[in-house]
């Protein structure tokens, strides 16, 4: 399993980044995916998951209304659009990928659900 993340990048707050997630080495629609951030000396928060058996999607209270997860599976690539972007979202993002297991919801609560993780993109909103 790889998973190479993209997109991060020093925004102002109010702003807008996309993040991509390009997978490989297993089969894309049997799984969940998502993306998780931790901010300094803060711990790791599921943001944003999709089921790609089913398109179920979650999103953190922190995030509904301002991030949409998206998968595109002819290119195995999923996308976090981050929009009216906060100082308090500044944090390294992950992409996760797992089996599709339990619900959505469940899997993207609980950082133990996911047993591959990229290597993490920064995301910096200034205020």
């Amino acid at each position: 399993v790889q998973l190479v993340e993209s997109g991060g990048g020093l925004v102002q707050a109010g702003g807008s980044l996309r993040l991509s997630c390009a997978a490989s080495g297993f089969t894309f629609g049997d799984y969940a995916i998502g993306w998780f951030r931790q901010a300094t000396g803060k711990p790791r928060e599921g943001v944003s998951c999709i089921a790609i058996t089913d398109s179920s999607t979650y999103y953190a209270d922190s995030v509904k209304g301002r991030f949409t997860v998206s998968s595109d599976s002819a290119k195995s690539t999923v996308y976090l659009q981050m929009n009216n972007l906060k100082p308090e979202d500044t944090a390294v993002y992950y992409c996760v990928a797992d089996p599709h297991r339990l619900s959505i919801r469940t899997m993207c609560r609980h950082s133990a659900s996911f047993r591959s993780w990229g290597q993490g993109t920064q995301v910096t909103v200034s205020s």
